[in-house]
């Protein structure tokens, strides 16, 4: 209570225990006081904290819910809760809320919403937790009484100091009883995994068909990109105005928008992908272990997919269409600024998918709320994809098993040396800031070499960015020479008509801060000394380094991938613009003759390559 008496008084209110035992319940005279009194204290911002009065209880019997006793503090708040005719009662735990089984086995799914007839006889209940008496069987029991005589109970975790003002919200947290809770939708509450189950299955029909087979249905989903143009275009644009009217960045509607062009620009990358080699099932190794023992190593698909992306339609396009190429499964998530966008684009997309495949390859999540549900699927869900804000990102790997793959930041730099070619430097730092401002691959930070301050060429680099509207901020040293506002960090990705620029010594002053202040991401030099070029491009970490050429060109479409679910910045499995190929993984086959290992007596290995072909 003192406890209690300490934190209600950092907000100004006082909080008063009141002592009960199991008999009082029996009196109707008790209950009548018990509402008034609570009325009251609640009237002089009094906090009425109830307790069993342990020191005269004389309950001995497990948990009764007929005769209005009760055994614990679960059962003691359901019965309270209906004495004084509560709107809502929230019961915490130190899990999540209620799950299928115990909370410690990976197979345990949360339950979002309780249904008496289903669950009862469902549940496996764990041992007991080391808080509290009665444990997860006590809590369910509680809200089972409660919700069924009129008062819905959600169970959620208490170590999350928000919980129960997210609860307040109406988020979608913890498990929720209702009297009425069958007559819901009780598939919501498995519907992701039914989603991503579905969506493998389907993919493990799409790998049967030949390469043929499925070009076609690319080729089919281009020509129907093109002939519902105009209902796309109708739909992007009503959330278009929608984001103005909400007063959205014009970064954020920037990569919102479908022009014509760029509906046009992704009809060519998905045919371009129909046209590539076929990837799957294709022979990368063959080594005779023994004689008539032939191992081979085959391309095939990771799984399933789920990318969530943020304000691209067009990304959710190029990712359907690289699933299909690679005969992964995907469910996608976009962001909810491009909800009629995606809603049209995943319409016209699965429309096009033959029956003996099925629709369900590719599923569009269209309640946030599923997200965390879809990042627990490890068993299902082979790859997840983040494309978004640098706290998409890390909120995701944080929360997942499921490998991550992606970047969070998109801190470009373009490094001018005193030995580059000024009007070729002009033309690369304009089409890096200026192409596509929004883009992960824009210029954000312009890097000149010291001697380019004393000769007029960092003069030229910045009236050139002037010229085009960027607004420029500088590093210590260049902000007090150019006499611009200096930036608060080095870290930064504008995804607009921004940069920052500073002065560095040389090369390798240019090169370390890129490491400390870069998001391995896309870096350029510019310069004609051909040494100080390549010391640049072999020392520089980042999954893109290019020399005299714009940073816009780190794209899966201009790499000739066809398209790409996304850069990578990470090291494992796959960096840079991700295609076809960062969507596959291998597998072993081996074709024997009767061969046992049998301690490896009698097996004469020769380990002989073979030719891939054969």
């Amino acid at each position: 209570m003192a406890l209690y008496d300490l934190m209600f008084s950092q907000l100004d209110v006082t909080s008063s225990q009141l002592l009960v035992n199991d008999g009082f319940f029996r009196d109707t005279a008790f209950r009548k006081q018990l509402s008034d009194t609570v009325s009251s204290l609640l009237d002089l911002r009094v906090i009425p904290i109830f307790n069993e009065n342990d020191a005269v209880s004389t309950r001995k019997a497990p948990y009764e819910d007929s005769s209005g006793i009760f055994w614990d503090n679960d059962s003691l708040a359901g019965l309270l809760a209906l004495e004084l005719k509560a709107d809502l009662l929230v019961l915490l735990s130190d899990v999540e809320g209620l799950y299928s089984g115990p909370p410690s086995d990976p197979k345990s799914k949360l339950i979002h919403t309780y249904v008496k007839e289903k669950h009862q006889s469902e549940i496996t209940f764990g041992e007991k937790s080391r808080l509290g008496r009665g444990g997860m069987t006590a809590k369910v029991n509680a809200a089972v009484c409660a919700a069924y005589a009129g008062t819905p109970v959600i169970i959620t975790s208490g170590y999350a100091t928000d919980n129960i003002i997210r609860v307040l919200r109406g988020e979608r947290i913890g498990t929720v009883f209702h009297k009425d809770a069958h007559l819901w939708t009780s598939i919501k509450e498995v519907s992701a995994h039914e989603m991503a189950v579905a969506a493998r299955n389907s993919s493990r029909r799409l790998q049967v068909l030949n390469s043929e087979e499925r070009r076609k249905i690319l080729l089919a989903m281009a020509d129907a990109l093109e002939i519902n143009e105009s209902v796309i275009r109708l739909e992007n644009g009503a959330d278009v105005a929608d984001a103005e009217e909400m007063g959205y960045e014009k970064a954020l509607i920037s990569r919102l928008t479908l022009r014509p062009e760029k509906i046009s620009s992704l009809v060519k990358s998905v045919r371009m992908l129909a046209d590539m080699e076929e990837p799957i099932g294709q022979i990368l190794k063959r080594t005779e272990l023994a004689d008539k023992l032939i191992l081979e190593k085959i391309s095939c698909p990771l799984g399933v997919l789920l990318v969530i992306f943020e304000s691209r339609p067009d990304a959710l396009v190029q990712i359907a269409a690289l699933a299909i190429r690679s005969g992964n499964g995907l469910l996608l998530k976009g962001g909810k600024e491009a909800k009629r966008s995606n809603a049209i684009l995943h319409k016209v997309i699965t429309s096009i998918i033959p029956d003996t495949v099925g629709d369900k390859l590719i599923g569009l999540v269209t309640s946030r709320e599923d997200i965390p549900d879809l990042l627990k699927l490890d068993d299902v869900i082979d790859l997840v994809v983040p494309r978004g804000s640098n706290k998409l990102v890390s909120q995701i790997k944080g929360t997942t098993k499921i490998p991550v793959l992606g970047h969070a930041d998109g801190i470009c730099h373009v490094y001018v040396d005193k030995t580059a070619n000024i009007d070729m430097a002009k033309k690369i730092i304009r089409d890096a800031k200026i192409d596509y401002p929004a883009a992960c691959n824009a210029m954000e930070t312009l890097l000149v070499h010291v001697d380019l301050s004393r000769n007029g060429g960092l003069d030229e680099l910045v009236a050139e960015l002037q010229r085009e509207g960027v607004q420029l901020y500088g590093g210590p040293r260049a902000s007090n020479l150019l006499n611009i506002s200096e930036t608060h960090s080095f870290h930064l990705e504008y995804s607009s008509l921004a940069c920052t620029v500073e002065i560095v010594d040389d090369v390798f002053a240019a090169i370390d801060h890129i490491h400390h202040h870069g998001s391995a991401h896309t870096e350029c030099i510019v310069a004609e000394d051909s040494e100080v070029a390549e010391a640049f491009l072999s020392q520089v970490d980042s999954a893109a380094v290019f020399h005299n050429a714009s940073t816009r060109f780190c794209d899966g479409t201009r790499f000739g991938l066809g398209a790409e679910v996304g850069i990578s910045t990470g090291r494992i499995h796959a960096r840079g613009p991700v295609g076809v190929e960062g969507l596959l993984t291998n597998r072993w086959i081996l074709r024997g003759s009767g061969h046992v290992v049998n301690s490896d007596r009698g097996v004469t290995y020769t380990y002989k390559d073979l030719p891939v072909k054969a």
